[in-house]
């Protein structure tokens, strides 16, 4: 049975093949196209919505049918390596074959948000959050480690095992109470919600994504580079 797909990664593999690396609703899959140079293997692409249908039993799957499911999404400059960044972490951190079809609707929906050139950073920071919640490393927004309420007021260190700690004023590594709540809340037009939230969600991953660095926040680096040169 054929399932919805889209490619996170590709490589050659032997002489004439590609390892893909898929999301499916199903969950991250791994599987093996033969003759990736002709027919099917101009599919195999990121961005594009495929019709896919694998045999075996084992991780590695083979591919015997792979067409096109729709439109591809075009991308292009920050919006192209902001969909690398998309398929980089879920190839790093999605287990194979663990359902997640909530996910694989939010990650169509974020590339549609892309292709539309809509606002990147919230679009980015909205993945991820949901990304952390479905691999079941979310963490509430609203209350502190103790139970408490945010304050607005207050000051909040972020750990990866517990959540936001009330911290005193001063102390390194600190987020306001009150962009912690806009965060909640979404509202992306409230001074400095965008920094918290980017910060907040790279302190998040670090421990899950491990020292490796991540290869797509490179061609940010390197783009930011070139508009200054």
């Amino acid at each position: 049975m054929a399932v919805p797909a889209f490619v996170l990664h590709s490589r050659p593999y032997r002489e004439t093949s590609a390892l893909l690396e898929l999301l499916t609703p199903g969950g991250r899959v791994a599987a093996v196209l033969r003759n990736a140079r002709t027919g099917q293997g101009a599919l195999a692409r990121p961005f594009v919505l495929l019709d896919l249908e694998t045999r075996g039993r084992n991780e590695l799957k083979s591919v015997i049918r792979l067409e096109s499911g729709g439109l591809p999404f075009w991308l292009k400059g920050a919006f192209l390596y902001s969909g690398l960044y998309l398929n980089e972490l879920l190839v790093r951190l999605l287990p194979v074959e663990d359902p997640h079809p909530v996910l694989f609707e939010h990650y169509a929906r974020t590339l549609a948000l892309l292709a539309r050139g809509e606002a990147l950073e919230p679009a980015l920071r909205v993945f991820e959050w949901q990304l952390l919640g479905e691999l079941g490393y979310g963490f509430s927004l609203t209350r502190d480690t103790a139970g408490q309420l945010l304050a607005a007021d207050a000051c909040y260190r972020f750990w990866p095992e517990a959540g936001l700690e009330r911290a005193e004023h001063g102390s390194p590594a600190l987020f306001s109470g009150a962009s912690l709540l806009a965060l909640a809340r979404a509202d992306w037009l409230w001074p400095g919600v965008l920094g918290t939230a980017k910060q907040l969600m790279r302190q998040a991953l670090a421990p899950h994504l491990g020292p490796k660095p991540l290869v797509s926040r490179s061609f940010f680096v390197n783009l930011r580079e070139s508009c200054c040169e």
